[in-house]
């Protein structure tokens, strides 16, 4: 392989010369950025339609929009430097450099959620239902900007020959990406690894729950159940994706993904906070029949 094209073989996709960015006026731009400032503009219009279907300022949550974006980006570098310090650790100044990559979503969805919440206090809003409106965007953006890892070459998976197999040139790809186990797949002579594309996997996963959350919206019981929706199935997706990744982030001094069992947790609160609160209700109704 070229070291820049990018195959499914199993699909009978062979992608040449796929770019990482180009230039304007001799000024380098990555299609990763591109990408993910797609996504957030797409995200943030479905938001805006959620909010005017649902009778809300749709100018409250562009204007809130401009604080989540920043600090969601501040969280998600945050999350990355804090569970990757071996790596900036001896040069702090790296961490101001997010040009060469190392945010994880996971911290721009904690900062995105505390943001939201001082917002709706500082406005005197109900939270819970502007969470609800605003986390189908939010998984938008993410689906979107998965494919902005596409064109970086990251955020794949182990050794797999399923029908979605990718083959990235080895040059084309971070060493430390490529796991021992990864390489013992590798046959002698090829310059390319064969992995899952769990970027891919990631995106379908995340517009499937944006289908889900679209057609149950009706039939929530509560503000902040399609949040727990979010939560929940996010959480679900990312535990099994997390686990064939060859790039996770880990506990310190451990060899277990930070990410995975944030996703579990996250999948396992969510459920219970559900059930709890429709026991809440039930109950309540009941209460008021009698």
């Amino acid at each position: 392989m070229n070291s820049m094209d990018i195959a499914f073989p199993n699909l009978g996709i062979y992608l040449r010369n796929v770019p990482k960015g180009f230039q304007i006026f001799g000024f380098d731009i990555a299609l990763y950025g591109v990408i993910i400032g797609i996504g957030v503009i797409l995200g943030i219009l479905i938001v805006a339609r959620q909010a005017k279907a649902t009778g809300q300022d749709p100018d409250m949550y562009w204007d809130f929009a401009l604080y989540a974006v920043f600090f969601s980006i501040v969280g998600a570098r945050i999350y990355y430097v804090i569970f990757d310090w071996e790596m900036y650790k001896d040069n702090l100044l790296r961490i101001f450099n997010i040009r060469q990559g190392g945010l994880a979503i996971y911290g721009g969805v904690i900062a995105g959620f505390t943001t939201l919440f001082v917002y709706a206090r500082i406005k005197k809003q109900n939270a819970f239902r502007m969470a609800d409106t605003a986390v189908p965007g939010l998984i938008l953006g993410q689906a979107v900007g998965r494919w902005g890892n596409f064109t970086n070459r990251e955020v794949f998976g182990e050794y797999t020959n399923n029908i979605l197999a990718m083959r990235l040139p080895v040059e084309a790809v971070r060493s430390r990406d490529i796991s021992q186990s990864l390489a013992a797949h590798m046959e002698e002579g090829v310059n390319y690894i064969q992995v899952h594309p769990t970027l891919l996997y990631e995106s379908l996963w995340n517009l499937g729950i944006l289908i889900v959350m679209m057609l149950y919206w009706k039939h929530k019981k509560f503000e902040g159940e399609i949040a727990l929706l979010y939560l929940g199935g996010y959480g679900l997706g990312r535990a099994w994706i997390e686990g064939i990744r060859t790039d996770q982030l880990f506990i310190p001094g451990t060899q277990v993904p930070v990410s995975q069992v944030l996703a579990i947790c996250l999948f396992a609160g969510a459920v219970v906070c559900d059930i709890v609160v429709r026991m809440r209700i039930r109950k309540k109704k009941n209460f008021q029949k009698v």
